[in-house]
């Protein structure tokens, strides 16, 4: 048994469709699919019928699937609480948070909450989106920070949840100035040769944005490298080994100090959201001290 393969049935009785399922799990749908059958064997029947469209459960999917949401809730709370009490029994608070955010956001203002709530602790997880929603929804975390998009947002039902928005942001394509001197980079310009592009994985969220910012503009560019790290992309851009879409948080002092230059006009640009979800009902006093902060 695997708990990953529970939280893919949750995902594929909620959505009942396989491709969509895959794409919150963030892996293929060929992957996604040897998985749900895997369960299925460990199980010893079939929990999906799959000649229906849109799917169903079988009767023994419906049967189980009550079964696979209380595991997932009973392990992620037991470990949650084995943690808390190494701690010292110390009260966490605690977030999901996509890499980029906890790096060039939370951290900073983690320390502005604690000069002001000295008795606060707090547990951050940095990891994918759909990591951070799955957390947020089994009550494994307090709080979620993420980015918002018109075009692109978290799959998940916000309607549980209470939702605040905390700063808006900009995805702007940028590179190394002296290479953009020295090369002519601009996204306008569609002769000579293309321009080294280091893209982000584009399953990732902000892989999905750039597609919907760049959408059918012409690019004379050449993908290079593809990563879903803003930090390890932005090490390349550093080296001046391309151009790439940077939030503008991650991007401050290298563009305040001119090291970081931008190689397109405002068309290019994508403007995003962090905002914040969480249920405020479930909050003991120091958390819901530092959800009025927020």
């Amino acid at each position: 048994m695997d708990l990953n393969w529970l939280r893919d049935f949750e995902c594929l009785a909620r959505t009942l469709n396989f491709t969509r399922a895959s794409d919150e799990r963030n892996i293929t749908q060929s992957a996604f699919s040897r998985r749900i059958k895997a369960l299925e064997n460990w199980v010893g029947l079939p929990l999906v019928n799959r000649a229906t469209y849109p799917i169903q459960l079988t009767q023994a999917g419906e049967h189980f699937l009550p079964v696979a949401q209380s595991a997932v809730l009973q392990l992620t709370e037991s470990r949650q609480s084995i943690r808390d009490a190494d701690r010292g029994g110390s009260q966490f608070v605690r977030f999901s948070v996509l890499h980029t955010i906890s790096v060039n956001y939370l951290a900073t203002r983690i320390e502005e909450f604690q000069a002001k709530i000295p008795e606060l602790h707090t547990r951050v997880v940095s990891d994918s989106l759909s990591t951070c929603c799955e957390l947020l929804v089994e009550g494994a975390v307090d709080i979620m920070l993420c980015y918002f998009h018109k075009s692109v947002s978290p799959r998940i039902n916000e309607a549980g949840f209470a939702r605040k928005d905390l700063l808006t942001d900009l995805l702007i394509p940028v590179a190394d100035a002296a290479a953009v001197e020295e090369n002519g980079w601009n996204l306008a310009r569609q002769d000579g040769p293309p321009i080294p592009y280091l893209a982000y994985e584009q399953s990732s969220f902000l892989g999905m944005v750039v597609e919907s910012t760049v959408d059918r503009k012409p690019m004379n560019v050449e993908t290079i490298y593809v990563d879903g790290l803003v930090e390890t992309i932005k090490r390349r851009l550093l080296n001046g080994s391309g151009f790439a879409w940077m939030p503008k948080t991650a991007i401050s002092k290298e563009l305040a100090n001119g090291t970081l230059v931008p190689v397109g006009d405002d068309i290019w640009h994508a403007q995003l959201t962090i905002a914040a979800l969480a249920n405020p009902a479930t909050f003991d006093p120091i958390a819901h001290d530092l959800w009025e902060l927020l």
